[in-house]
């Protein structure tokens, strides 16, 4: 697009730290769900900050995605101070959150299996002596099959541990089948979690999964020395390692690379308008905690508003140094 097609007076932009890695995942989620733009409103560093995010063009004004970083003409679609702005995720943020969602789907899933498994043991429990009743007769039935192919269905593995369980009393039963009602309980509430983000959700994963793994490497231990499959034990074990890693790390779980005060810095910091913020302050000459603070008391850094401090910390590792952008006037400022 020309220059005279969208004419601006802005000034150049700095790139935020993710916008040319993953732009792709913003420019996806953008695709499905719209931009995100917002209008800061406010006497101090708004009106600083929203001449940085919007764009006078032919067609009226444009405002900048917060999550893609491309212009949208039109209205925001949010207005207000600049500590009320809402928290996109966008690149890494955006991209974790995928895999989050990822595991919480694939811990739904197992936690409606086991709740389906927990019920029909307990209708067993419940009616025992019929099932037992009824898999000898159809046992009966299917040994002139298993004999012309020459399978001695009397004395085989899986019949045998079947007939086991019919000597187990019903309350034991109940038992085995509250338990794994309690364990679909526990992997319903980890995906929950998991899929909305939260923190507490990640920890109760961590800590929920790492107690069974044990009991995964016994059973794999168990499948190999009886020369049984352990393809599915092998693949559900290397699953929960990896998810756990995932958490510990990523998530910066349990202290790990600085714990939560870091993971929450770095969430902020790969903001754009953090970023815009950090520039305002920047060009103003004094440091962008000091110019943010000067130029509203009550505004992002200043005690008792809603922007994190971390900003102030974080703004000449984030934007300073970053490359300039052409904007969609065609033209660097």
């Amino acid at each position: 697009m020309s220059r005279e097609e969208y004419p601006t007076s802005r000034r150049p932009f700095a790139v935020p730290p993710t916008l040319g890695t993953m732009r792709d995942w913003n420019r996806r989620r953008c695709a499905r769900r719209g931009h995100e733009t917002y209008a800061p409103v406010g006497p101090g560093i708004e009106t600083e900050l929203a001449a940085r995010l919007q764009v006078q063009t032919a067609h009226g004004p444009a405002w900048r995605c917060l999550r893609c970083g491309d212009f949208a003409i039109g209205e925001p679609t949010a207005s207000g101070p600049a500590d009320q702005a809402p928290a996109v995720p966008r690149g890494k943020a955006l991209r974790d959150l995928f895999i989050l969602r990822l595991l919480a789907i694939e811990r739904v899933i197992r936690g409606v299996v086991i709740l389906l498994i927990a019920w029909a043991v307990w209708k067993f429990g419940s009616s025992q002596y019929a099932v037992q009743k009824l898999f000898e007769s159809d046992l009966s039935a299917f040994k002139p099959f298993a004999n012309h192919f020459g399978w001695d269905v009397e004395h085989a593995s899986i019949v045998e541990r079947i007939r086991k369980t019919f000597n187990y009393s019903p309350k034991t039963i109940h038992t085995v089948a509250l338990l794994l009602g309690g364990y679909a309980l526990l992997e319903t509430v980890e995906g929950v979690g998991l899929w909305l983000a939260k923190r507490w959700g990640e920890y109760l994963t961590a800590v929920g999964t790492s107690i069974f793994l044990p009991l995964e490497i016994w059973d794999g231990y168990s499948k190999i020395h009886e020369h049984k499959s352990y393809v599915f034990a092998i693949c559900t074990f290397a699953i929960n390692v990896g998810a756990v890693v995932y958490l510990l790390v990523s998530k910066r779980l349990f202290g790990i690379r600085g714990g939560g005060k870091a993971f929450e810095a770095q969430k902020h910091a790969d903001a754009l308008l953090t970023v815009e913020l950090a520039a305002c302050g920047a060009g103003a000459g004094a440091g962008v905690g000091g110019a943010v603070g000067a130029a509203s008391p009550s505004g992002p850094g200043a005690p008792g508003s809603g922007v994190p401090d971390t900003r102030a910390a974080l703004a000449e590792t984030v934007v300073l140094s970053q490359p300039p952008l052409t904007d969609p006037a065609g033209g660097a400022r």
